[in-house]
């Protein structure tokens, strides 16, 4: 059964985005970037919200560039194979290997869960990630924490009155102080 993973970039305070909509504190340097191709490679589809989505347009057509070094071409190659579904009340079509979700999160993620494929389903952008957290979707946390404080902007971990208890799967350091954390729903075991 397909995992579904929440995986963003955060400050050290818990924000995606700072206050002025602003991420740029987290672009990655070369070792941290081939971390996340890396990744990248173990997803069968990308669950965005209409910001995210529209933030990752640029990768639809970033092969294009001549600036781009290799291993950003080759994270634009991965991105733009990569199925992606839209969820937004807003769009009325999407580009690229998308589609806009036809029905809830609920049965877009058990529809994902039972088709077959080995890799997980991620989950991008926080309003989306808080609503399957929320619903008890979420299988897998994965924060890359930079060493920021930005004060304020979007939260990386929904503001819900509920616990989750998590098991600690995996860390990792990079050169840039930049600090992976990768945990697990702790899941009861049903007897």
């Amino acid at each position: 059964m397909r995992s579904v993973t929440y995986s963003m970039s955060v400050s050290l305070d818990g924000y995606i985005v700072g206050p002025d909509g602003g991420f740029d504190w987290t672009a990655p340097d070369e070792e941290a970037f081939r971390f996340a191709i890396d990744e990248i490679r173990e997803v069968d589809v990308y669950l965005l919200g209409r910001r995210l989505y529209e933030t990752m347009l640029y990768w639809e057509t970033a092969d294009q560039d001549p600036s781009l070094d290799d291993s950003r071409l080759e994270w634009a190659a991965l991105w733009k194979a990569l199925p992606k579904v839209v969820f937004s009340t807003t769009l009325s079509t999407v580009q690229g290997n998308a589609r806009l979700a036809s029905g809830g999160l609920t049965g877009e993620i058990e529809r994902l869960r039972a088709e077959p494929g080995e890799g997980a389903a991620f989950i991008g952008g926080a309003t989306l990630a808080a609503e399957a957290a929320a619903l008890g979707l979420i299988d897998e946390y994965r924060a890359r924490v930079y060493p920021v404080l930005v004060g304020g902007g979007i939260p990386f971990f929904p503001q819900r009155e509920r616990q989750v208890d998590l098991e600690l799967v995996e860390t990792r350091t990079f050169n840039s102080r930049v600090v992976y954390l990768r945990h697990r729903v702790a899941r009861q075991a049903v007897s």
